[in-house]
């Protein structure tokens, strides 16, 4: 779910001009797992843009104290959610850890990085969802150290109809500052694609695992 309308169209609308979201239905790419997709997203870059950075900054305090109330930690997923965690962290004058992927090899052999007291409320900040599994994961790790979560923020999401259900099934509310569905709209409104494009980018979010295979 978007924290709002106005907020999605804006952030979709930086997110194009920079890069961070590449559509390209015709040529596409082909993610880690192997899928093939027509669009590719990169958030990192926001943080070479000043001021794109202190906006998405800014909609996430806002918007997380809106939505979950002011919680004693934020949480960054690594490592693409590091960065902006921080500043929201700070922007609110929180606590802020991160959550490897898996716990260290080495030393103290941590999965969640910093200081975390059990029961303290946490908000969880990721850049990227698509299927969900990895932030879930971010998210079992904070309970094991008994964090009470508060939900989880992401700068954008595919919308997948699996992810929907892997946050239900965990019990996690999540909200996004965009998402794939008010792209596509601003990417047609400002003519980054056509409308027989976004046609094709409609029917890749319906089954992106089997999506452009022969």
């Amino acid at each position: 779910m978007i924290f709002n309308k106005d907020t999605a169209e804006k952030t979709a609308e930086l997110l194009l001009q920079i890069n961070a979201i590449k559509l390209n239905p015709e040529n596409p790419f082909t993610w880690a797992s192997g899928w093939k997709s027509p669009i590719y997203c990169d958030n990192r870059l926001i943080l070479s843009f000043p001021a794109i950075r202190n906006y998405v900054r800014d909609e996430f305090a806002k918007n997380i104290e809106k939505q979950f109330g002011k919680p004693d930690v934020i949480a960054g997923v690594a490592t693409g959610a590091i960065g902006i965690g921080i500043l929201v962290a700070e922007s609110l004058g929180l606590p802020f850890v991160y959550v490897r992927p898996e716990a260290k090899k080495h030393g103290r052999q941590n999965q969640v990085e910093g200081f975390l007291q059990k029961g303290q409320n946490v908000v969880v900040v990721e850049d990227l969802i698509s299927t969900g599994n990895s932030s879930l994961m971010a998210v079992e790790a904070l309970r094991n150290e008994g964090a009470n979560i508060k939900g989880m923020a992401a700068i954008f999401t595919y919308g997948f109809n699996v992810a929907q259900e892997n946050f239900k099934n965990a019990n996690i509310d999540l909200y996004t500052l965009s998402n794939y569905e008010n792209l596509l709209d601003l990417a047609v409104q400002k003519q980054y694609i056509s409308e027989d494009q976004q046609t094709a980018l409609q029917e890749w979010s319906l089954s992106p695992s089997t999506w452009g295979q022969e």
